[in-house]
C-alpha cells in the first residue's frame, strides 16, 4: 500500500510540474515566433544586401505564429487539468493551513470531531459535484462538440471535460484517507500533511536530529 502511496505522489507531481512545463513552453514559443518575425522583417529594412534573405525567414516565422492560434485553447484546456489536480495535491499537502489556525486553539478531541466534520462536508461537497460533473461530460462526449481551435487534431470539448469529474473522484479518495485516519486516530487535522511542521523542520533543520 505504501508503494502504491508512493507511485501516485510522484504520478500526481509529475502531471503537474509536465502541466506547467507544457504550458510554459507552448507560451514562450508563440510569444518568441510573434517577437522573431518583427525583428527579422527591421533588419531587411536596414539591410538591403539581404533584403531578400531575412523578408522570406520573418514571412516563414510570421505563418508558423499565425497557425499557432491553437496555442491558447491548449493552454486554457492544460491550466483546467492542472487546477483540479492542485485541488487534490492541495488536499495533500495541507493547503489549508491558515483556515485551521483557529481550530488548533482547541483541545485535542474538539480538533478531531471538528476535523471528522469539516471532513464529511468535503466529501458531501465533492460527491455532489462528481456525479453533477459525469452526467455533463457524458452528455458532452454524446454530442461530440469539437474544442476551439483543437479539434484539427479530433480533441472534443469532452475530452477536455473528462478532468472535472476526474478530479473530484480524487478530492473524494484524499478525503478518504483523511476521514479513515481520522478514525482510526492516525491524525487530528484535516490535511494529510502537517504543513507547519514541515516549515518548523526547515527553518530548524538539525532540530529533527537530536
Amino acid at each position: 500500500m505504501q508503494s502504491l502511496r508512493r507511485v501516485w505522489r510522484h504520478f500526481e507531481e509529475g502531471m503537474i510540474a509536465f502541466l506547467l512545463a507544457a504550458m510554459t513552453l507552448v507560451t514562450f514559443v508563440y510569444v518568441a515566433l510573434n517577437n522573431l518575425y518583427t525583428m527579422f522583417y527591421t533588419l531587411s529594412d536596414k539591410w538591403a544586401f539581404s533584403r531578400d534573405i531575412f523578408a522570406g525567414i520573418g514571412d516563414h516565422l510570421m505563418e508558423y505564429a499565425q497557425e499557432m492560434t491553437w496555442s491558447i485553447a491548449l493552454t486554457k484546456a492544460l491550466f483546467g487539468w492542472l487546477i483540479f489536480f492542485g485541488i487534490s495535491y492541495g488536499v495533500r499537502t495541507a493547503g489549508h493551513l491558515g483556515v485551521d489556525v483557529l481550530v488548533k486553539k482547541t483541545s485535542k478531541r474538539m480538533q478531531r470531531l471538528l476535523a471528522m466534520l469539516a471532513c464529511a462536508c468535503c466529501l458531501a461537497y465533492a460527491g455532489l459535484f462528481l456525479v453533477a460533473s459525469f452526467h455533463w461530460v457524458s452528455a458532452v462526449l454524446a454530442a461530440g462538440i469539437g474544442a476551439e481551435d483543437l479539434d484539427r487534431w479530433g480533441i472534443k470539448i469532452g475530452h477536455i471535460a473528462i478532468i472535472v469529474p476526474f478530479g473530484f473522484a480524487l478530492v473524494i479518495v484524499r478525503y478518504l484517507e483523511i476521514m479513515y485516519r481520522l478514525f482510526t486516530h492516525r491524525q487530528i487535522g484535516l490535511g494529510l500533511a502537517d504543513e507547519a511542521a514541515e516549515a518548523s523542520k526547515l527553518a530548524h533543520p538539525g532540530e529533527e536530529q537530536h
